[in-house]
C-alpha cells in the first residue's frame, strides 16, 4: 500500500480516535510543546468511558485537565516530571511521581512501563511519507516505538525538524488532522539579580565551549554576557530564543563540537514563533531521542562542555535540591544530572548550578541543611560552580570546611553571619 492511501485509510476525528483507549492502558503523552492538546481534549470528553487510564509524560503545557478532582475515577496521572497544571494532583495523592533522569525515561518504556497507547503532534507527511515530531523527541520517540496504539495529531504549524526525529506514516496508526498554534513562552523578566547571575556565570565560559542551558530568566541573562565570545557551541535537552541573538551575532557557530559540528544538538524545544520558524526545515538544528542527547557518556564527547542549572537551595555540604520543597514535589530532575555528570568527564568541562541567593529577599536558599523532606537532586560528590548574584564557589575537589566558607561568601549579607555561626559550631573553629 502506498504511504498516502495508508495515511487516508488511518485518519479519523478525534472523538473516533480516543475510542482506541481503555480502561487500564498506560497513556504516553508527546512533551511539552508536543503535546497533543486536541488529543487530550477528546479523551477527557470521552472520560465516563474509561476506568483506570494511566496518563504518563513529563512537562504539560496545557489545561492537564485529566488531573482535575472529579477525573478521579478515570484518570490517574503518573508525573515524570511535575509542573504547574499537574502539581496539585500529585500533591493531594490523585496522581504519582516517579523519579528518574530524563535519559532514563525511553528505556522506561522499553521495560519497566510498557506504553499500550501514545498520544504525539506531528507534522502533515513529506513527499517520502515522513512525519516530523517538530519540537518533542526526547521520550516521544521511545513511546512511538514501543506503543502498541500510536494516536497522532496532525498540525500543520509545528515546524519541521531533522535528525532522529522523523516518524513513517506506516508506524502510526490513527491520524486526527487538526492545526493550531503551537503554545509560545515569553521571554523572562531579567532583572538586576539575574543580571548579575549571568555575568559571574559568563565568566566561566570561554572561547569555543560547548553549552547546555535550561530556560528562564538566569540562562538568558547568561547569553547576554557572551556576545564577546567565539565559536560557541549548543549541546542541549534544548534552547529557547534567547540563544538567537547569539546565532544572529555570529557567536553560536557550532563550529569547534568534537561530535556533531555545526550543529545545534537538542531533544525538545520551547519558546516563540520566532525559534519555532528558525529549526523549521534548518538543517543545522539536529533533533533526537533523550537517551542519546542526554547520556553522559555522549555529552562528555564534547571538549569543554559547560553546564548551566538551576535549583531551589544548596546547603553548606554542597548538596543540591533542585526539584522540591521540603515534602512538596514542584518539578523533577530531569536532565541536571545528565549534564552535570558529562560536564565532569568532558575534558575542560564545567557544571554551574546558578541561583538567586534567596527567596524573593526572605529566606536564603543557602542553607546549613536541605529542608526537612527535601530531595537531593545533584549530590555533594558531583556538585562543581554554585553561583549567586554574589559570586562564584567552586566546590569540587574541596572539603567540607572550605566549601562550607565559599558558600558562605556568595550568600545574601543579610543571611551569612548566621551561617558563620553554623559553621564554627559544625567544624568547631572560628569562621
Amino acid at each position: 500500500m502506498e504511504w498516502k492511501d495508508y495515511y487516508a485509510a488511518h485518519t479519523t476525528d478525534a472523538e473516533s480516535a480516543v475510542k482506541n483507549i481503555k480502561s487500564g492502558d498506560r497513556v504516553v503523552v508527546g512533551h511539552c510543546v508536543g503535546e497533543p492538546g486536541f488529543l487530550l481534549d477528546a479523551m477527557v470528553a470521552n472520560a465516563e468511558n474509561y476506568t483506570d487510564v494511566e496518563i504518563v509524560h513529563m512537562v504539560a503545557m496545557g489545561k492537564a485537565s485529566y488531573c482535575l478532582p472529579e477525573m478521579a475515577p478515570h484518570f490517574r496521572h503518573n508525573a515524570l516530571f511535575v509542573g504547574g497544571p499537574t502539581r496539585a494532583a500529585v500533591k493531594e495523592g490523585r496522581g504519582d511521581f516517579t523519579p528518574c533522569f530524563f535519559s532514563q525515561v525511553p528505556s522506561f518504556f522499553r521495560t519497566t512501563m510498557p506504553v499500550d497507547v501514545a498520544l504525539v503532534q506531528v507534522t502533515p507527511p513529506d513527499e517520502n511519507g515522513m512525519c516530523s515530531l517538530g519540537l518533542s523527541s526526547d521520550y516521544t520517540m521511545a513511546a512511538i516505538e514501543t506503543a502498541k496504539t500510536v494516536i497522532a495529531q496532525v498540525n500543520e504549524r509545528l515546524p519541521f525538524t531533522q535528525g532522529d526525529v522523523l516518524v513513517k506514516v506506516t508506524d502510526i496508526d490513527v491520524f486526527v488532522p487538526h492545526t493550531e498554534e503551537i503554545k509560545e513562552l515569553a521571554p523572562p523578566k531579567i532583572g538586576p539579580v539575574e543580571e548579575a547571575i549571568g555575568k559571574h556565570v559568563a565568566s566561566l565560559v570561554n572561547d569555543e565551549d560547548t553549552l547546555q542551558l535550561g530556560i528562564g530568566a538566569i540562562p538568558d541573562a547568561v547569553l547576554l554576557f557572551l556576545k564577546d565570545k567565539k565559536d560557541l557551541g549548543i549541546h542541549s535537552e534544548m534552547f529557547s530564543d534567547g540563544v538567537l541573538e547569539l546565532v544572529k551575532a555570529g557567536v553560536v557557530t557550532n563550529a569547534k563540537k568534537n561530535i556533531h559540528p555545526g550543529k545545534f544538538v537538542v531533544t525538545f524545544l520551547m519558546g516563540t514563533r520566532n525559534l519555532y520558524d528558525f529549526v523549521d526545515n534548518n538543517p543545522d538544528v539536529y533533533m533526537a531521542p533523550v537517551d542519546y542527547v542526554n547520556d553522559p557518556f555522549v555529552i562528555a564527547q564534547n571538549d569543554n562542555l559547560v553546564a548551566i542549572n538551576s535549583c531551589v537551595e544548596v546547603d553548606l555540604m554542597g548538596q543540591v535540591a533542585s526539584e522540591t520543597i521540603g515534602y512538596t514535589q514542584i518539578s523533577g530532575t530531569g536532565g541536571q544530572v545528565d549534564f552535570i555528570r558529562g560536564a565532569s568527564r568532558s575534558k575542560g568541562g564545567r557544571a554551574i548550578v546558578a541561583m538567586p541567593s534567596t527567596v524573593k529577599g526572605k529566606s536564603s536558599k543557602i542553607v546549613p541543611l536541605l529542608a526537612e523532606g527535601a530531595a537531593v537532586t545533584t549530590g555533594r560528590c558531583d556538585v562543581d560552580y554554585v553561583v549567586t548574584e554574589y559570586g562564584v564557589a567552586a566546590l569540587r575537589g574541596r572539603t567540607l570546611r572550605d566549601r562550607a566558607r565559599a558558600l558562605i561568601e556568595i550568600a545574601h549579607p543579610d543571611f551569612r553571619d548566621e551561617l558563620k555561626a553554623v559553621f564554627e559550631e559544625r567544624f568547631h573553629t572560628a569562621y
